[in-house]
């Protein structure tokens, strides 16, 4: 294994462990959204999500290490930082959303939409760091065909859940008129 193929896994290690924290706060967020009267919407699509997003890793894994990929460390330096920045971007939307972030469509009736932090500009903040992120990934050592392939997969598998998501604020949450006046992304 060359020591490009050691960073790459423990670059990947390293975000395999934060999504575990993620997750635990995830799910003491929803069951506390739950106890509350919270209601779930579009469950049937989650267990894909968690395999798209757990499948990216040993992928990634493979593709370098199997097919050889080259090292371009310039490449993984932007990619490095890409990778940074999402994270940045995600977990100033998880604190903007505090205790209503979990990785489910959990909405509390009557609640108010969040309208703070990158919510302000943009509805779907974390996604669009979800995006670039399972590109940037596999890219920082050159898995050409995890980016591509888990990129588009994600990208279909998000336009079903934005649906979902959308519909549900729309239907239980104030404010969510002003959704509609905001891009989802850019």
């Amino acid at each position: 294994m060359s020591n490009s193929e050691v960073l790459f896994l423990g670059l990947l290690s390293l975000i395999a462990f934060e999504r575990l924290f993620e997750l635990r706060l995830s799910q003491k967020n929803a069951a506390e959204i739950r106890e509350k009267g919270g209601q779930e919407w579009g469950a049937g699509h989650f267990p894909v999500m968690v395999f798209l997003h757990t499948a990216l890793f040993p992928s990634a894994w493979a593709e370098v290490h199997f097919l050889h990929r080259p090292w371009h460390p310039l490449w993984a330096w932007a990619m490095g930082l890409l990778i940074l920045a999402t994270m940045l971007l995600r977990y100033w939307a998880i604190r903007s959303l505090g205790p209503h972030w979990n990785t489910r469509v959990i909405v509390l009736p009557g609640a108010q939409l969040v309208q703070q932090g990158p919510y302000r500009w943009i509805r779907h903040p974390n996604y669009l760091a979800v995006i670039v992120e399972l590109v940037a990934i596999p890219l920082f050592h050159g898995a050409w065909w995890t980016a591509t392939g888990f990129g588009l997969a994600n990208i279909a598998l998000l336009r079903h859940r934005i649906r979902v998501e959308e519909q549900a604020m729309a239907s239980l949450c104030k404010g969510a008129e002003s959704m509609a006046q905001k891009p989802r992304f850019l």
